[in-house]
């Protein structure tokens, strides 16, 4: 349930604070309220070096942590009741905080478990369970706005939170790959090895134009007239079930090709959809073309997130996989900090269709990384 925080503030909040009258420009900087999945790597040696073993490694965060998650999620459902938005906006970020914690856990387990030729399907699964967090919190709760109101959906969180501890709790986890590894000194090593600065390149730019088409998409949506309703049910639903149907793809070409060709084989794809979405803002709106583009750009998003997370676990020292696994994905989340925070001022300022404009050119310049990669770096990136 790690991806109900991050799903709830990119999918439902967005459009509770268009429906207050927030302006654009503040809404492009709710991004700030993922701080936690930016900084996570500072504290990921912590996870990796303590832990109660007895209950087990990575199970003795995850299941504390998530319990705590549901503590926050009723929190917030009492501020949004009270119409209180700077402790929701503290509330999300304060789960966030929880959430990416659990998650620098969950990847160590993944390292722990996963072979080599795992990976594709592994981090599918990864992906697929992240975004039914998403879907359930910025979709089908908030489908059910009109049924339950805004705190519905934070109580609705705290229950699915409280059933994921419990499944976790007979999970028994193998012994740990290495005992008494410095992680640190390991840390050091793996990041002045050859070929990382390539690896942190194609990392952390594969979602510059997504991320400004995401902040701004829902909010020109409900300019444009349609309900939180429609939102929840077209976004949040319809989107995340093609999401997962595209990172279960995903995971498929992962395991049948070369995993950076995967990576640029769905870059490539993702390009088309977000020419649609241009196209949306320069035409009259249909239903029927606002889904289809919805459900094109989440199927190739997600086909690309789960190609570009197993290269990344590809690419993991095992020895230290929870912290190496977490400075990997922390690039990859400061990556699209940029572009969030711009998305809002260039929409406000020059239009939607500059902004959807900016972000399709964005995504078609990073594929020129793969021959340069090839040309330059390619030996140094795929060597161990």
């Amino acid at each position: 349930m790690q991806g109900l925080p991050y799903g709830f503030q990119t999918g439902a909040l967005p459009v509770y604070l268009r429906g207050r009258g927030t302006s654009l420009t503040a809404i492009g900087l709710l991004g700030v309220l993922a701080l936690p999945w930016m900084l996570k790597a500072l504290w990921a040696p912590l996870v990796d070096r303590y832990s109660w073993a007895r209950f087990g490694r990575r199970k003795s965060w995850i299941v504390p942590l998530q319990l705590l998650l549901a503590g926050a999620a009723m929190v917030g459902a009492r501020a949004i009741d009270e119409g209180a938005l700077v402790p929701l906006l503290a509330v999300v970020l304060v789960m966030n905080l929880i959430a990416a914690t659990q998650d620098i856990a969950v990847d160590g387990l993944a390292v722990d478990v996963l072979g080599p030729r795992d990976l594709g399907a592994g981090n599918a699964g990864q992906v697929v369970g992240y975004k039914m967090g998403m879907l359930l919190s910025g979709g089908t709760l908030l489908a059910l706005n009109a049924s339950i109101g805004w705190s519905g959906i934070f109580v609705g969180m705290a229950l699915l939170c409280c059933v994921a501890a419990l499944m976790v709790i007979p999970f028994q986890e193998p012994p740990p790959a290495a005992e008494g590894t410095q992680v640190l000194r390991a840390l050091r090593e793996v990041v002045m090895a050859p070929g990382t600065g390539w690896l942190l390149l194609v990392c952390g730019t594969y979602k510059l134009g997504e991320v400004m088409v995401d902040a701004m998409f829902k909010p020109f949506l409900v300019d444009a007239g349609y309900t939180p309703a429609q939102l929840g049910l077209w976004v949040g639903t319809y989107g995340k079930a093609l999401s997962i149907a595209g990172s279960l793809a995903g995971g498929a070409l992962a395991w049948r090709m070369d995993l950076l060709r995967a990576v640029g084989v769905t870059a490539a794809l993702r390009t088309v959809p977000l020419f649609g979405v241009l196209a949306l803002s320069l035409t009259p709106l249909t239903d029927g073309t606002v889904i289809a583009t919805i459900c094109a750009e989440h199927f190739f998003a997600g086909a690309l997130t789960t190609a570009m997370f197993a290269y990344m676990m590809s690419r993991v020292d095992r020895r230290i996989g929870a912290s190496h696994y977490t400075l990997l994905a922390t690039v990859e989340v400061l990556g699209k900090l940029p572009s969030s925070f711009a998305s809002g001022a260039i929409a406000e300022r020059f239009g939607y269709p500059a902004v959807f404009g900016v972000a399709a050119f964005l995504s078609v310049a990073y594929l020129a990384v793969f021959p340069l990669m090839r040309a330059v770096g390619r030996r140094a990136v795929l060597a161990g």
